[in-house]
């Protein structure tokens, strides 16, 4: 999960143009945390990875692989 989750995330910040440092400062984080979920040294806790998610405008599901579809059907 870590390996697909640190793509993702990486991918969606590079789609949206965004730094690390921003996405890290959206998501009320240290930059260093969100530097460490896209190399893979930690995990996000799920309130975290909520704001990403958010800030990315996709799922959860999406960002940790359980499916290629970025935001859910409404």
């Amino acid at each position: 999960m870590r390996r697909i989750l640190a793509e993702r995330l990486k991918a969606c910040r590079a789609q949206s143009g965004m730094t690390q440092k921003e996405v890290a400062a959206c998501a009320h984080i240290a930059v260093q945390a969100y530097q460490n979920y896209e190399l893979m040294t930690r995990e996000p806790k799920l309130e975290i990875l909520i704001r990403i998610a958010d800030i990315d405008n996709v799922s959860l599901d999406y960002l940790v692989g359980r499916t290629d579809q970025k935001n859910l059907p409404r």
